[in-house]
């Protein structure tokens, strides 16, 4: 998914939301919340050979007085119809600068109880709209310069909020997540008409009596002449940064994810 193709489910969650640079007037009320979701074969056309998944996520955002932190953990069982089933189980950790101009990330993954894979490094941006750079240290001695107008992944759903609100419904824009060792890649999002709090969603959690959008992201490849996306994420995502329940379809097959708990977490004080 952005695995990039699906082992990296870190991606499933656009991240908590980031307030925009300095000089923004409509920043998003981001709550910081804990929540678990669980995640199954949405379709299949059996051209990718995937017969079943099955699996979990739980995701926490929490805020510190100069950034937010985001913890990802999933575990995930993937099915197919001409070889072995594989077990994938990952822990993405990142913190973002609520300036928008730095990041850290560290992410654990081992498949079939195997060798754990690491990708751990920090970011950098020169300024507002302005590149900067990547650094890793695992895999060491790698490192290279961000395209102009990159933004991290909190400040990106931020920016989806903030434009929904203002009625735009199409954003793209250059992530980079540090979920691969990749660049910074293009992700085009066409926003949907403005969805009303659900009555029975408000039940379970007043972080739910919120309004969202339908949104739908396509995550193209790192390659400037690629012409489609590697795999697609729609979800609905409310205005507080909660995302409710997700898609990613990867052409062949699809896997969604539905948020099954959800708790607020507090605000720091005394910043």
């Amino acid at each position: 998914m952005t695995v990039r193709s699906l082992l990296r489910i870190s991606r499933l969650l656009p991240g908590a939301a980031l307030l925009l640079f300095a000089g923004a007037t409509d920043a998003a009320d981001i709550m910081p919340h804990r929540a678990l979701y669980s995640m199954s074969l949405g379709r299949a056309n059996g051209e990718g050979g995937v017969t079943g998944a099955s699996g979990t996520m739980a995701y926490q955002w929490g805020e510190t007085c100069d950034g937010w932190t985001i913890e990802q953990r999933y575990r995930l069982k993937m099915a197919y119809a001409e070889s072995a089933d594989v077990s994938i189980s990952s822990n993405f950790v990142t913190w973002e600068a609520k300036d928008g101009l730095s990041y850290r990330f560290n992410q654990k993954e081992t498949r079939d109880g195997g060798d754990e894979e690491e990708i751990k490094g920090s970011a950098k941006l020169d300024g507002a709209g302005k590149g900067g750079t990547v650094t890793f240290e695992k895999p060491a001695d790698k490192s290279f310069d961000l395209p102009a107008g990159t933004v991290f992944p909190s400040f990106h759903t931020m920016m989806l909020i903030d434009k929904a609100k203002a009625g735009e419904t199409f954003i793209s824009k250059q992530i980079f997540d540090g979920a691969t060792v990749e660049n910074a890649v293009l992700v085009s999002a066409v926003i949907g008409p403005k969805v009303d709090p659900d009555p029975e969603l408000a039940k379970k959690s007043p972080l739910l009596n919120h309004p969202g959008w339908r949104v739908r992201l396509a995550f193209f490849p790192a390659d400037p002449k690629a012409e489609k996306p590697d795999y697609e994420l729609g979800m609905l995502l409310l205005d507080n940064g909660v995302s409710v329940d997700m898609t990613i379809d990867y052409g062949d097959y699809a896997i969604k994810a539905k948020l099954d708990d959800i708790e607020a977490l507090q605000k720091p004080g005394g910043c």
